[in-house]
């Protein structure tokens, strides 16, 4: 998804909820899995990414609203309206993408595996 993203602008910006926030949306209590840090730098490691920054909103439209980018990019799980600063990237001539998510790669899919006791 991150090189999918990659390609449709020129530099890659990814918004990284910070470990109070992913606990405050209920993914449940042992969630997250990575601390912020982990997480922050293994993304930030990747050759697709440019930059990485954490934030502590439920969403992340405060974000969006400081970098005004011109391209934002979601997975194609989300409905279009419910994309969060979709209109606002659209109102200053920007453009919404929404990308093809890998089957098998979330980490709800893995701890559902792992709880049960199904092999990776």
């Amino acid at each position: 998804m991150l090189e999918a993203a990659r390609s449709e602008g020129d530099a890659l910006i990814v918004g990284i909820n910070r470990d109070s926030s992913a606990r405050r949306l209920a993914k449940g209590p042992d969630r997250p899995v990575v601390p912020e840090d982990e997480r922050t730098r293994l993304v930030a490691a990747l050759a697709a990414v440019d930059c990485v920054v954490l934030f502590a909103e439920d969403t992340p439209l405060a974000l969006i609203r400081a970098l005004k980018p011109d391209v934002l990019v979601k997975g194609a799980d989300y409905a279009a309206e419910a994309i969060v600063g979709a209109k606002e990237v659209e109102a200053w001539g920007g453009r919404v993408v929404r990308v093809p998510l890998v089957q098998g790669k979330s980490t709800t899919e893995l701890l559902d595996r792992l709880r049960g006791g199904r092999g990776a």
